[in-house]
């Protein structure tokens, strides 16, 4: 029984330190946007990419560096002597001492193709940090989605909640009413009943909010369980005025990264062949090798080897059955193929971007319209529940009252929603920072 609760209180006290050492972040969405930037494991991935591709360019440069290798070689007889005999029967007899030779040997090979693979590597990198950049661009558009969809929420949690107390007042009113004798049940009921139903969307729209605080530590990369807080409000963040001036912006094909990206491919195909050219250039060879021999005997043995020697070498391709050719002319198919790609893609992404503007001109107008909705739905409301309180309502309009404005709260987070999307997907489009 101790030993129970002897573990009983560790596991407690192990619950208490966790709890304390919860952290909490108050961010804004521009702090929120940089923190997962920085903490994002996706965007690590990304880091970790340009310095990889940066790794393979060393890797090809250093190919067409000078290499240099060290050798020792130790020989041991075991006292064997070689013996020379002459002509006249007499011989000389060679002792074969202990030696070892110590040698250098310094070499560099270049050709046509290395030259270009460095090229095609540093392409490699570039294309590398644009996917980086598009990657950042990515994780400040979620991040921005999110955090104002949990604003949002939090700002229809607080409409409802207002709703609810006075739904609760008037049912409570309305069962007083019938406790009397001057209100007839059902009327009691059909408000209870809508009570229940304000509940209900409440305690669903906080469990949407629950999920999307949880999405938005992933985006960050904040540990689980930490707390955020949100410092920034709907309203600074939906600017209309700002929204409305994007569309008066000018698309630029080169500024979006995946255009950039269609480009680095037409250069990578450019490259691809002049790299199939490159099979019929010659390829350069030189050397350089020091070898020094010692003899650890009292007689010095007989030593052949040169100690210096450098040479040179060129390799030229004479006859390859047409192979060499072929590879060039599927390189320029090749490079036809990107180049038509590139120029569907441009004309795609002005039609994108038509369209993008389209979507947030008429978000913009839903907005507007949702609004003032909205507005007008709650006034209606508080007027009808005005009404009832004096008789001059009945509970069907109470509950009709009820009903519209949660469908209107709904339609105005849509709307709000719909705004944000289509300024993000327009920014993005643009390349604009967010």
């Amino acid at each position: 029984m101790r030993l129970k609760r002897l573990t009983l209180a560790i596991v407690l006290a192990g619950m208490g330190l966790t709890a304390g050492a919860q952290q909490t972040l108050r961010l804004s969405l521009s702090e929120a946007q940089q923190y997962a930037v920085e903490h994002n494991q996706t965007m690590k991935n990304a880091d970790l990419d340009v310095k990889k591709a940066e790794l393979e360019r060393w890797k090809t440069l250093s190919s067409m560096l000078p290499s240099a290798k060290a050798t020792f070689d130790y020989q041991n007889m075991l006292g064997y002597e070689m013996e020379m005999k002459m002509g006249g029967g007499a011989g000389i007899k060679i002792p074969l001492n202990p030696n070892g030779t110590f040698g250098v040997n310094v070499a560099m090979a270049l050709s046509g193709a290395q030259v270009v693979g460095t090229m095609l590597q540093n392409l490699a990198m570039e294309m590398t940090d644009i996917s980086r950049q598009q990657t950042e661009q990515q994780t400040r558009s979620q991040v921005k989605n999110v955090y104002v969809s949990i604003l949002v929420m939090e700002e229809t949690v607080g409409l409802l909640d207002s709703s609810l107390a006075n739904l609760e007042r008037l049912a409570a009113t309305s069962q007083s009413a019938v406790d009397v004798g001057a209100a007839e049940q059902v009327d009691a009921d059909k408000l209870q009943v809508q009570v229940a139903s304000m509940k209900s969307s409440i305690n669903s729209t906080k469990r949407s909010l629950q999920m999307l605080r949880n999405s938005l530590i992933l985006q960050l990369g904040a540990e689980v369980g930490t707390q955020v807080e949100l410092t920034t409000n709907v309203d600074d963040i939906l600017n209309v005025d700002n929204a409305t001036a994007l569309l008066m912006q000018s698309f630029h094909p080169e500024n979006n990264y995946n255009y950039q990206l269609l480009e680095k491919n037409e250069e990578l195909a450019k490259r691809n062949v002049n790299m199939a050219w490159m099979d019929f250039l010659p390829t350069v060879a030189l050397f350089y090798q020091y070898s020094g021999k010692t003899y650890f005997g009292k007689d010095e043995g007989m030593n052949m080897t040169p100690p210096n020697m450098i040479g040179a070498s060129i390799s030229m391709p004479l006859l390859t059955s047409g192979t060499r050719y072929a590879s060039v002319k599927s390189a320029k198919i090749a490079l036809q193929e990107t180049q038509n790609s590139r120029r569907q893609a441009e004309d795609g992404l002005q039609v994108q971007f038509n369209q993008l503007c389209y979507d947030l001109a008429s978000a913009l107008e839903t907005y507007d319209i949702q609004s003032r909705n909205l507005d007008v739905t709650k006034r209606v409301f508080d007027n009808v529940t005005e009404k009832y309180n004096y008789g001059r309502a009945s509970s069907l309009e109470v509950t009709t009252a009820s009903t519209d404005i949660i469908s209107a709260q709904s339609n105005y987070i849509q709307a709000v929603m719909s705004v944000i999307s289509a300024q993000v997907a327009l920014e993005d489009m643009l390349n604009m920072k967010q």
